[in-house]
């Protein structure tokens, strides 16, 4: 196995989540800041917006609209910050959402698939739950398939296949992607070890799919690789931190963005991490999404 070293482009931050690579520069949410973030390539960064509840998934639209996903225990909802900065309510999945609505992925038709907890985190045994389906025009239904804490998200190259990391299933699982924006025929892709958590994650031309292994504290934290046979291939170790997500940016893609959060599960459900952005060049080019 590869292991490849890493650096820092940013600190200071709340809890990081949902790294999106859009139009030249990367997207970040912030849990406890509540912003909206976008880096440029040497780390600086702006706020993009300030919203009222913790914002967590995060996906674009063809008009210019950003998709957020509200991470609260009350709002299992998506709202859309338009062109012009105004917030409005863009899909309710409480219906089909099993606990705090989580990440997602949005399609560059349009087709939002997001994921929810299933359980009270810390709390309670880990419970299988399902994602929603947003089509484009605002219909929302339930997708057959039962994870265990779905999380990040990824589209193959052709757009037909959407692989998930399944967090505490230890997996990445597979969907094909129907001309209607469907998902059908659940399996699994890679089976994981139960060390290993997989968060976020991002694919590259190989076809391998790098995830964080999260909520994960010590040696064994950090970002994998894994092909479909179930073989680890590459690694990023992050003995200091929770490694969260990733995603592939640059002109090129083939700068590894990697988002690193100091916490422990007590002190995230108090509110306090402290979070970096890192990267990694891995020789490899993403997927763009």
């Amino acid at each position: 196995m590869k292991n490849h070293s890493l650096q820092t482009i940013s600190s200071g931050h709340g809890y990081l989540e949902a790294p999106r690579w859009h139009d030249g520069r990367l997207w970040a949410s912030d849990f406890f800041g509540k912003h909206v973030l976008h880096f440029e390539e040497d780390g600086s960064h702006t706020a993009f917006a300030t919203l009222e509840e913790s914002p967590s998934g995060l996906g674009f639209l063809q008009d210019g609209s950003v998709l957020v996903v509200l991470l609260d225990p009350t709002k299992k909802k998506v709202v859309r910050i338009a062109p012009d900065g105004s917030v409005s309510e863009y899909a309710d999945i409480a219906h089909i959402a099993r606990g705090m609505a989580n990440d997602m992925l949005v399609s560059p038709s349009g087709h939002a698939y997001i994921g929810n907890f299933g359980f009270d985190l810390g709390a309670e045994d880990p419970k299988a739950t399902t994602l929603a389906h947003v089509t484009p025009e605002g219909n929302v239904s339930r997708v057959e398939g039962d994870a265990i804490f779905p999380n990040g998200a990824a589209l193959s190259a052709d757009g037909r296949t959407l692989l998930l990391a399944e967090t505490f299933g230890h997996r990445i699982d597979a969907f094909d992607v129907n001309a209607d924006g469907s998902l059908t025929n659940f399996r699994v892709w890679a089976q994981l070890d139960e060390s290993m958590h997989p968060d976020g994650i991002a694919l590259d031309t190989e076809g391998g799919v790098w995830f964080g292994n999260g909520v994960t504290n010590g040696p064994e934290s950090g970002f994998y690789r894994v092909e479909e046979s179930g073989e680890i291939t590459d690694s990023v170790l992050v003995p200091d931190a929770w490694a969260v997500a990733c995603t592939f940016g640059g002109s090129d893609l083939d700068v590894l963005y990697m988002f690193c959060n100091a916490t422990t599960l007590e002190q995230f459900g108090e509110g306090k991490s402290q979070g970096t952005v890192r990267t990694a060049q891995v020789n490899r080019r993403g997927v763009a999404q």
